[in-house]
């Protein structure tokens, strides 16, 4: 088995469960490939030196014949193996090294079962989807223009709100006169779309929610549509620019500039072991449903 690392920092709590993986990685001859900036931080931080096969620095230098990418950290973390991994089709297997970790879902505890499933073949692999991002010019993410959980517009430098004009396969939906507007994926159903209210979708559902940040219009609420039309947003305010982002990376844009999102060609796909369901994730993780009475 080949795997290919990827990580940028962790707790010093969990470097014994580091170094348990490798020793497992040893005992089954598992070929390791390491982020590079990320074997800086273990030699420099942790005072460890793994035993490696090869490094990379990013998408161009990954060998793309590795079995797994896995990552070290939080979902953050996640949605950056995201970038290396890109539409390569290599499943990436989510270790917890740190807090919540929805996406990134084996804990700490986990570990050494987790890695006798996947050198067994006892897991499944998930598809899930991606929206893409196309603008009218200057194109706003020229390295990776696709968002696993969501695309946002919010306002930047200002108190007023913004106005962003949305229209699904050139239709007009509405104008929203909110703080932003959220895109989000079935995965992203359950990160920041939440928080504003919007629906849990499950992940291998095929929607869009159009969440918008705090409305001024009371009977705006998140709506789901089909991720086969294709969303175009058209924003206009005060400010002389809007602060858009994918996932966790931003870049600021001006009125000028048309956002279509539609969804990706392509999937990731995500290693689950068959002890861990979605549904038991959404009562474990964000505590959905809890009630004494249950």
């Amino acid at each position: 088995m080949k795997i290919a690392l990827f990580g940028r920092l962790f707790n010093e709590s969990f470097t014994d469960s580091f170094k348990l993986m490798f020793d497992e990685f040893a005992k089954h001859n598992v070929e390791v490939d390491i982020y590079e900036p990320f074997y800086d931080f273990l030699i420099r931080e942790i005072n460890f030196k793994p035993p490696v096969n090869g490094y990379y620095k990013g998408c161009d230098d990954l060998n793309k014949d590795v079995d797994f990418v896995f990552s070290i950290g939080g979902d953050g973390t996640f949605l950056e193996a995201v970038t290396i991994v890109r539409d390569a089709g290599i499943p990436i297997v989510g270790i917890n090294s740190g807090r919540l970790g929805f996406m990134a879902d084996i804990a700490q505890d986990e570990i050494p079962q987790a890695l006798s499933d996947i050198f067994e073949g006892n897991y499944t692999i998930e598809e899930r989807s991606l929206l893409q991002l196309e603008t009218s010019k200057n194109g706003l993410f020229p390295e990776f223009n696709y968002a696993l959980n969501e695309f946002t517009v919010h306002k930047t430098d200002t108190a007023s709100m913004i106005t962003i004009h949305t229209y699904l396969n050139n239709e007009y939906l509405n104008s929203y006169w909110a703080d932003g507007l959220i895109i989000a994926t079935p995965t992203g159903s359950t990160a920041y779309s939440l928080s504003v209210g919007g629906p849990i979708l499950i992940p291998n559902t095929q929607n869009f929610i159009i969440s918008p940040i705090s409305p001024h219009n009371l009977t705006v609420r998140p709506i789901v549509v089909p991720n086969y039309h294709e969303i175009t947003l058209k924003v206009e305010g005060r400010s002389d620019s809007y602060l858009a982002s994918l996932d966790s990376r931003s870049c600021t844009f001006d009125s000028s500039i048309e956002l279509k999102i539609k969804k990706s060609d392509f999937k990731i796909r995500v290693l689950k072991l068959r002890t861990h369901s979605f549904y038991g994730t959404l009562r474990n993780k964000l505590m959905w449903g809890v009630d004494k009475r249950n």
